[in-house]
């Protein structure tokens, strides 16, 4: 029996970026179109529904973030992954807020895009066979979603994780690349950076704005306290930050 292929959309108004992502994700097991606005990635997707669509953030006419509201509406199931430029992370971060998968920051290297989409199916796959290993949840825990989790500690300070659903889509992981202390930090941008034994390249998004006073370099010597225990010795960094209030309105509180 002949194995269906997957289909993406890929969207931007510029056709040279429009290929250069088909061109960096094209593979057997998925087809790849193209829109070159979000009207017309509208129209595509009602006449032959995709399982994934990546789109820039910044279009005329229909933006980035309308066409995710408009495609969540109509298929709350569909894969959004936005594409993003320094200048709108902050809109980034709401996308993943309102449903989108996950949000890729330019530039970004075909090994990144192809590991988010690898991560993106893998989501779903788990979730149809129901595989995700159950994980309580501390209260007080605040979510970017799929991504990190922030506990406040005091008015200013905070620790920062990664949620277990991120981590339960990873192989084995092989390296981590933490922050150092003393540097600052601000949300939605790359805050780990973690490889796997598919030799796939993750990066994760920090929750908060801040400076970095603390790093937990126990990760370093034993990867899996990730995957053991998320939300008290697998935690990251801690943060001192000035917004912390601001920056919670970006989040969610865990369930």
């Amino acid at each position: 029996m002949k194995e269906i292929k997957r289909r993406i959309l890929v969207v931007d108004d510029e056709i040279t970026v429009c290929k250069s992502i088909r061109q960096a994700i094209l593979s057997e097991d998925c087809d790849v179109d193209m829109a070159l606005s979000g009207e017309e990635a509208l129209e595509k997707d009602n006449t032959n529904p995709y399982d994934l669509i990546i789109s820039d953030l910044m279009m005329p006419g229909i933006s980035g973030m309308d066409l995710l509201k408009s495609l969540k509406d109509k298929r709350p199931e569909v894969i959004v992954i936005m594409v993003t430029g320094y200048p709108t992370i902050k809109t980034a971060v709401q996308s993943v807020k309102i449903g989108a998968f996950d949000y890729i920051p330019k530039p970004f290297t075909p090994n990144e895009l192809r590991s988010l989409i690898q991560r993106a199916f893998k989501a779903v796959e788990i979730k149809i066979k129901g595989a995700l290993t159950p994980v309580t949840v501390p209260s007080g825990i605040y979510v970017m979603r799929g991504q990190t989790w922030l506990r406040r500690d005091s008015n200013s300070r905070a620790t920062v994780g990664i949620v277990h659903e991120f981590i339960q889509l990873l192989e084995s992981i092989t390296q981590i690349e933490l922050p150092r202390e003393n540097t600052s930090i601000f949300q939605g941008e790359v805050c780990v950076r973690l490889a796997d034994e598919a030799k796939n390249s993750h990066r994760v998004w920090s929750p908060a704005s801040g400076k970095i006073i603390e790093v937990n370099t126990e990760l370093e010597k034993d990867f899996a306290l990730l995957k053991k225990d998320p939300y008290e010795k697998g935690w990251l960094f801690r943060i001192e930050s000035s917004s912390l209030d601001k920056d919670l309105k970006g989040l969610t509180p865990s369930e």
